[in-house]
């Protein structure tokens, strides 16, 4: 890949501007309730330098008893803003884990209108195995300003998933072909098996390579 897209950049890239007083480095590690992993735990072990934890669990809608769902734009700006990260900030997100969850915070982060915003590719795994310098040493960032605008367009609402095979859009679902079948349990409690009608499974893990990085466009 090239060392730096709008999207993702290369371990090269980001170990050459760690000192960059304009880059603010994410860890968006997430794992199953099953996995019997602790992200921040094992953030506060060792991270990239400079890195501050983003807790997706906690970024979430408080009102809503589903997992994950967006939080509104008073509390996203709040919580980014308290991890030290700014309007105009060139932020790069990593992860170490298998659910790729660095994916979803960069998502996050554009929906709710960061305009410079990456992720690391082959995130965490990919960083150690080419020696690049990690750091078990605490980060309290100083609280900064980020104004959230949600963006239009990259959210649907339950009429529009429920109206798309009608209107010719296809949903794809990314979870595990177990789960979209509905042979596996549902890892997180209170949600059914299954997959919503007319979806196509498009299993997540198929996108990367084995070394954790995006696969090249023409194989995607």
């Amino acid at each position: 890949m090239a060392e730096h897209t709008d999207n993702l950049v290369s371990g090269e890239w980001l170990e050459a501007r760690l000192d960059d007083s304009k880059l603010r480095i994410i860890d968006a590690s997430w794992h199953m309730p099953d996995s019997d992993r602790d992200a921040l735990a094992e953030y506060r072990q060792s991270h990239l330098p400079g890195a501050v934890f983003l807790d997706i669990d906690a970024i979430s809608d408080e009102s809503s008893s589903l997992p994950h769902m967006m939080p509104t734009a008073a509390q996203f700006s709040a919580a980014i803003g308290a991890l030290g990260i700014s309007d105009g900030d060139q932020i790069v997100i990593y992860d170490d884990a298998p659910t790729h969850s660095a994916a979803r915070a960069w998502w996050m982060l554009r929906q709710m209108g960061a305009s410079r915003v990456a992720v690391l590719d082959g995130g965490m795994a990919k960083w150690r195995a080419e020696n690049r310098p990690l750091s078990p040493d605490p980060v309290t960032p100083s609280r900064a300003e980020f104004t959230a605008r949600p963006r239009a367009g990259l959210i649907a609402s339950k009429a529009e998933v429920s109206d798309a095979p009608a209107k010719g859009r296809q949903i794809v679902d990314a979870r595990a072909p177990e789960r979209f079948r509905g042979d596996a349990p549902e890892p997180r409690p209170g949600l059914r098996a299954g997959h919503i009608p007319g979806a196509r499974s498009l299993p997540f893990g198929k996108l990367y390579n084995d070394d954790a990085t995006l696969r090249a466009p023409d194989e995607l």
